[in-house]
């Protein structure tokens, strides 16, 4: 198979493979700031939720929980196709990591600035969402970065179950044209593209975030 028509089935592939992060990453963001946010300031019930997702989450292996979400689920009347599945299931496993990074960086707000917005007079939700949030968010971009990553690279697991992602592509590649060097060649070449351009947008996220605090607040 000549060169430049592997690369075309592998770009086919990569772009499976961006879709399910932009669909999971969102995902995961949301569960870290939810579960976060019970973790801090919920009820008891509520920690204790978020607590049991977290360690649940953590502990346990992100394919054995693709392969739940895929093929047990289906036996108690819910079946999910499976691009639903992978970025549920890899949404649900980052997100559990994420709720330390937003538990750390609005822990690691100082607490005079939990005492200004006191004496302004703010509620607490107020206080969150104008003076501890804004500063804790410069805090998270760089592990939310690194989480991102991990998504990217956490994403070959969803090629088990048949979805046509870049590790898929690169399987059905080399089984059938043996050229297994040129394949994983390009394929470790793609990760790393995909992999860099999200770190250069947290990097650029991170420094906007920066700014506006500096003034004052976020644009």
């Amino acid at each position: 198979m000549e060169f430049g028509e592997i690369v075309s089935v592998l770009l086919q592939g990569a772009v499976v493979t961006i879709k399910i992060v932009a669909m999971a990453l969102p995902l995961a963001a949301a569960m870290a700031f939810i579960f976060g946010l019970m973790r801090l300031y919920g009820g008891f019930p509520l920690k204790q939720l978020a607590v049991v997702y977290i360690e649940f989450f953590r502990g346990t292996s992100a394919l054995i929980q693709l392969y739940w979400i895929y093929f047990v689920l289906p036996l108690f009347g819910l079946s999910i196709d499976a691009m639903t599945a992978g970025v549920i299931a890899l949404g649900l496993n980052i997100g559990a990591y994420g709720t330390e990074v937003v538990r750390g960086a609005i822990s690691s707000v100082p607490k005079g600035q939990f005492e200004a917005s006191v004496a302004l007079n703010f509620t607490p939700s107020q206080s969150l969402r104008r003076i501890i949030l804004p500063q804790a968010l410069v805090g998270m971009i760089p592990p939310f970065g690194n989480l991102a990553i991990e998504l990217v690279k956490a994403t070959s697991l969803v090629s088990l179950i048949t979805i046509a992602d870049l590790t898929f592509k690169a399987k059905s590649l080399a089984d059938m044209t043996l050229q297994v060097g040129e394949i994983f060649g390009v394929v470790l070449l793609l990760y790393f593209v995909i992999a860099q351009c999200l770190a250069l947008c947290f990097r650029y996220l991170e420094k906007r975030l920066s700014k506006g605090l500096g003034r004052g607040g976020v644009k």
